[in-house]
């Protein structure tokens, strides 16, 4: 592939590899450690350090990509990597609950840092439009292949070892990411047309609101954030306590549902060629409504087996697949080149607002009232984002493509509008 010729970005796209599947791992092992300090309340717990995380990831990466470029960046990317691998390292030491929050609060925040400086490094490096596109997709791929392989690995090394293993397998992971960036040529950055930080942070903010398709995929956020927070909050809780399940059980529930996702992504790109992303996306929204909806029939009738939870996280990765991977393409489709950085800056953090209002759901009132309650209401949240993603995302939207992060056109010809259609 002609992408990966180019040997910094080959060095960078390592690097973000090896920190996601590093990212995959702590959250297999935080919700371990969760449980070992916390027993039935480990879901508050992790609920509220995935709290932190999005509060981290919403306030922290709109202002890494406003100063971005006047930081130097491959610099950046070592400290943040180095930082998050002394974090990692220290998690097995925490004996208070509160300990967690605070060393998740400072491994987020250098998370939420690396993602939108990554992203901004990239156009710089793969200066070829087609390769560039690729570029994004390779990423997306990664960020899937992640949901799979970590908890599948997690499994695999929780039969041989202690959990407090798997972050210091972690913590040397990001040291060598660290290493690959420090391998990698990053020039410097180009200066931004916005003058003030918080004008280039909200420029892509403004264009989700601006734009119907946009808009529809933050209505969308709120579906895969409302159905993943089940997976990722609620299965440590569920398989130990619910059904009476082992570590190794928690990482192989967590697979299955990275295992729906792998499967929908495999299909997407083809079916993506000849399907309009919206239906794609729209499809997704259903699915996942449907899953949270059987969810919370199989807890409140005491149904729930091993077969049936697996079924119903398998069908929320398919979900969550099917609106996540056609995202990059919508985004492109909305914004002209010199404005992609900001808009999938503005998505990480539009998109990580929506984990902020599910994560306590999950954990905090999945831990006090019950998964019965807890799931309906994230059902019902469900529901509400996949009714206004399709009130906001009109199947014609009469738009067509950006040409800057605060500007549209708002009327496109009568003649080209299933082209625009079948572009998002």
């Amino acid at each position: 592939m002609r992408l990966f010729a180019i040997r910094d970005y080959r060095h960078l796209f390592g690097a973000q590899v090896i920190a996601l599947f590093g990212t995959g791992l702590t959250t297999v092992a935080l919700g371990l450690l969760a449980y070992d300090l916390a027993g039935p309340r480990a879901g508050l717990v992790l609920g509220t350090a995935l709290t932190i995380k999005m509060v981290m990831y919403v306030v922290i990466a709109p202002l890494a990509a406003a100063y971005v470029d006047r930081l130097p960046r491959r610099t950046l990317l070592v400290l943040l990597d180095v930082i998050r691998g002394a974090v990692v390292l220290a998690l097995p030491l925490v004996t208070e609950v509160w300990h967690i929050y605070v060393l998740i609060g400072l491994l987020q925040a250098g998370s939420a840092a690396f993602t939108p400086t990554f992203q901004a490094v990239i156009p710089d490096i793969v200066t070829d439009e087609s390769d560039y596109t690729r570029a994004l997709s390779a990423s997306q791929v990664a960020s899937t292949m992640e949901s799979l392989l970590s908890p599948v690995l997690a499994a695999v090394a929780l039969t041989f070892m202690s959990f407090n293993w798997l972050f210091l397998g972690t913590s040397a992971g990001f040291l060598l990411s660290a290493l690959l960036v420090l391998s990698t040529r990053v020039p410097d950055a180009r200066p931004s047309t916005h003058t003030q930080a918080w004008d280039k942070a909200a420029a892509g903010i403004r264009t989700f609101l601006m734009t119907p398709r946009l808009r529809g995929v933050m209505a969308l956020n709120l579906v895969v954030a409302a159905a993943g927070s089940i997976v990722v909050v609620n299965t440590v809780n569920h398989v130990r306590d619910e059904l009476g399940g082992s570590r190794s059980d928690v990482a192989w529930m967590l697979a299955a549902s990275g295992a729906g996702t792998l499967l929908a992504a495999l299909v997407l790109p083809r079916v993506l060629d000849r399907i309009a992303a919206r239906t794609v996306m729209m499809t997704g929204a259903g699915v996942l409504v449907g899953g949270t909806t059987a969810a919370v029939t199989l807890i409140a009738a005491g149904l729930t087996t091993w077969t049936g939870t697996a079924i119903i996280w398998t069908l929320i990765g398919i979900g969550m697949a099917l609106i996540i991977t056609p995202t990059g393409k919508v985004l492109r489709a909305s914004v002209g080149r010199n404005a992609i950085p900001e808009a999938f800056a503005a998505q990480f953090s539009l998109s990580h607002l929506a984990w902020l209002i599910t994560y306590p759901v999950a954990g905090w009132l999945g831990t006090n009232v019950g998964f019965t309650l807890a799931w309906s209401v994230l059902a019902a949240l469900a529901g509400a984002g996949a009714i206004g993603a399709l009130l906001l995302w009109p199947r014609h939207d009469g738009r067509g493509p950006l040409t800057s992060p605060v500007t549209t056109t708002r009327h496109a010809p009568r003649t080209d509008r299933s082209a625009l259609t079948k572009a998002a």
